[in-house]
């Protein structure tokens, strides 16, 4: 079924997906489904779409782009009032949409997923934000996103993700698949600390 829809979700978010690394993450997270569901029975499709369609909202050119409104954003609701169209234009069953939006819903660390789908989403969505890959993400932002004007609150944010983030993983397959990336974060931020000293800025 998704080789049906995969490339129209393909082309509309490499069109939408500003600025341009915000692309990425789309395909890996995509990727890390696959892995985090190995084994495990649940809807692909579901899934993949909602992997490629959850952070609509978050594109430059569909947010806001005042301070304000934009510190009060909801980037899933945006994303849910506009998958459908997206959704259905690709030729995705009518039938499973209802099924893209809860996942797309319940995606982020604090949301309590009801769904195997779900929860499979959310928890490679935790992993993109740990490692290698969550350090480029976060350090990407200083200077272009108003929560990284400097070095300093990328760090306190990948600090953040260090604490809070494992403990957050639901699914067994998502802890093994964790392990790795939490290494990889726990060094870097101890060589910062060790490279700084109190000179970060």
């Amino acid at each position: 079924m998704r080789s049906h829809y995969l490339q129209d979700l393909h082309r509309v978010i490499l069109e939408q997906a500003r600025p341009g690394d915000k692309f990425g993450h789309q395909p890996r997270l995509h990727a890390l489904t696959e892995l985090v569901g190995a084994g495990l029975h649940y809807d692909r499709d579901v899934v993949c779409a909602a992997a490629w369609l959850h952070d609509l909202g978050v594109f430059v050119g569909n947010r806001p782009e005042d301070p304000e409104a934009l510190s009060r954003w909801d980037h899933v609701a945006y994303a849910c009032a506009h998958a459908p169209t997206i959704l259905r234009e690709a030729g995705f069953p009518e039938e499973k949409i209802a099924a893209v939006l809860d996942c797309i819903r319940q995606h982020q660390p604090k949301d309590d997923p009801a769904t195997i789908e779900a929860t499979i989403l959310r928890d490679a969505d935790i992993l993109e934000q740990l490692g290698a890959i969550g350090i480029l993400r976060t350090v990407s932002k200083v200077g272009r996103d108003t929560r990284f004007p400097r070095f300093t609150e990328a760090v306190a944010a990948l600090r953040r993700a260090l604490d809070d983030l494992p403990r957050k993983i639901l699914l067994e397959s998502t802890h093994r698949l964790a392990e790795p990336r939490i290494r990889i974060l726990s060094d870097f931020l101890a060589a910062v600390t060790e490279e700084s000293g109190t000179n970060l800025h």
